[in-house]
């Protein structure tokens, strides 16, 4: 296998990890009243309540307001499917540098500059909404770890657009 061909294969395996991950996270978005009673009584089953006394009263406090709005106001998590929904799309724009990376580079880049909102989003939106500081932190590391495979393939893609001939790409 060539040096390309090897690079150009390296770049693919890391995007669709990262849109796998895209596309679960999204997908998780759908069920989240069914996902937090099951992780309501993971966590009690595993009791957590005795040694993380703080995540559960947040697990329990965050199933409380679905089940409410759930039963009574089922419109808002229509909110969540729309949040699901952009996760998938954005999902499908990476394949577009998983095609023709050199050409599609800035479809990385764009991600990369997603993943770096997410920082300030959760600093500024996690206290308006009354977020714990801690869950703002988790909030934050999607943001750490999806530029980090995203980085390594734009420095892929930089190796491999130097390999290319002028004018051509991916």
């Amino acid at each position: 296998m060539s040096d390309r061909a090897a690079l150009l294969k390296g770049i693919r395996v890391w995007l669709a990890l990262f849109v796998v991950c895209l596309v679960l996270s999204g997908a998780t978005a759908f069920p989240l009243v069914h996902e937090l009673r099951w992780t309501e009584g993971a966590l009690r089953a595993l009791s957590v309540p005795r040694y993380l006394p703080g995540l559960m009263e947040w697990i329990s406090r965050v199933r409380d307001g679905l089940d409410t709005v759930d039963a009574k106001y089922p419109f808002v998590l229509y909110g969540t499917d729309w949040l699901a929904f952009a996760h998938l799309v954005i999902a499908v724009a990476f394949y577009g540098p998983y095609r023709d990376p050199v050409r599609n580079i800035w479809v990385v880049e764009f991600g990369m500059i997603a993943c770096a909102g997410i920082i300030p989003l959760a600093l500024v939106c996690g206290p308006v909404r009354g977020i714990p500081f801690w869950w703002s932190l988790i909030d934050m590391s999607f943001g750490v770890f999806g530029v980090l495979p995203l980085y390594v393939v734009r420095q892929k893609i930089r190796r491999l657009e130097r390999m290319s001939p002028a004018g051509v790409s991916g």
